[in-house]
């Protein structure tokens, strides 16, 4: 019998508008230099991609319901969902959807999905709902809860209560939160660091829920200074369509140009930054160059 759990996204709904608009209104009150603020434009693509993602989920939901209610039916295990089984579950997908973040990020096809929630340059509420159009490539990485006995709507039920809680996070207007608070939890400090676009920030603070897994899986790193948010590469668009898929494009003219079928591989499958090593021509020895007179004489500055 399927589980009766509460939609928490549509629940969350009013929370999300409420919260927007007074992150919209703080800043016109206390405007700050060094905050990112809000762009109308960026802030329409970003509502724009949130609403095409709700569209596009229901698509995608088709075969991956169908895949876990086949899987489902084919394992011994049953959890039942009680309150103290439904926290261990919410533990449990927090912690594939660690793996499954940490993923989108180190393997280029799944990274063309999850560069849209980093495309833009702005951090704000609405950025939380900049989501992509392809999430078609997160449901393996939940495969083990669903063999292991989970119900797919309990699952659904966690990965939305993940997703709600992470709305919070994408903020300026929170400072870090007293220390016990920001080594447990992810907090708009950590979530910070996960979207900015320096060097040492980068793949960095996977965690949905919790911090803890990227302080023991090595991923972790606190916010010094202040992040630039977006791209190492940013795109120049506000075109739903094009920040949806410009990451596939890219794969697309690298692979065409690709000489060899390891390239052709590498250029999808290994990370974002990827470059095949080129042979490099073999060092000619030179002929010794000619002794320049008066050399005594040369300026050296």
């Amino acid at each position: 019998m399927e589980p009766n759990l509460p939609d928490v996204v549509l629940w969350s709904i009013p929370a999300f508008v409420l919260l927007t608009v007074l992150e919209m209104v703080s800043y016109r009150l206390h405007p700050d230099d060094d905050a990112a603020g809000y762009d109308a434009r960026d802030a329409a693509t970003s509502v724009t991609m949130g609403l095409g993602s709700l569209v596009f989920d229901l698509l995608w939901k088709i075969p991956v319901v169908a895949i876990y209610a086949a899987l489902y039916e084919l394992t011994p295990l049953r959890v039942p969902v009680l309150w103290w089984t439904v926290l261990l579950m919410l533990l449990a997908q927090d912690f594939f959807y660690y793996w499954s973040h940490r993923g989108h990020h180190v393997i280029r096809i799944l990274w063309a999905c999850h560069v849209v929630h980093h495309s833009s340059r702005k951090f704000n509420l609405t950025t939380a709902l900049r989501q992509p159009w392809t999430s078609l490539t997160s449901w393996p990485f939940y495969l083990p809860l669903i063999a292991l006995g989970v119900h797919p709507a309990a699952l659904a039920f966690c990965s939305s209560a993940n997703l709600v809680y992470q709305f919070w996070v994408h903020t300026e207007r929170i400072d870090k939160l007293p220390r016990p608070f920001e080594f447990v939890l992810n907090t708009p400090s950590h979530h910070r660091v996960h979207h900015a676009s320096q060097g040492g920030y980068l793949d960095r603070n996977f965690g949905g829920i919790l911090i803890l897994w990227d302080r023991i899986f090595g991923s972790f790193a606190t916010e010094t200074e202040r992040p630039v948010f977006g791209l190492t590469k940013n795109i120049s668009t506000h075109n739903p369509f094009r920040v949806a898929t410009h990451e596939y494009a890219a794969i697309a003219r690298d692979v065409r140009s690709a000489a060899t079928w390891s390239e052709r591989a590498g250029r999808v499958f290994r990370g974002p930054g990827w470059q095949p090593s080129r042979p490099t021509e073999a060092a000619v020895p030179s002929a010794p160059a000619p002794a320049r007179p008066h050399a005594a004489t040369e300026r050296t500055g």
